[in-house]
């Protein structure tokens, strides 16, 4: 089962390599924000599999979802900031 989850962790870290091209190569800013946000989902996903792997699931999943609130509130932050910046 550990070696299971070692290779979908394999295989969500090889995936998160994949919006960076997004974030470095985006045509406008909104396509750098969505792939910021796909690789903090990417992320969270890998601190729970962390987490099943040593067996500190309860530990790893309240980092996992402290986590997302810091990736949610960034991602609003930057979407207000914007917005305003476009209303000038």
């Amino acid at each position: 089962m550990t070696a299971l989850l070692l290779g979908v962790a394999l295989v969500i870290a090889l995936l998160t390599v994949v919006p960076v091209f997004r974030i470095v190569a985006g045509p406008t800013i909104y396509d750098r924000v969505l792939g910021v946000g796909l690789m903090g989902t990417n992320a969270i996903l890998l601190l729970v599999l962390v987490g099943y792997i040593y067996d500190r699931i309860d530990m790893f999943v309240d980092l996992a979802v402290a986590y997302a609130i810091l990736n949610f509130v960034g991602v609003v932050v930057v979407a207000k900031y914007l917005e305003r910046r476009g209303e000038t």
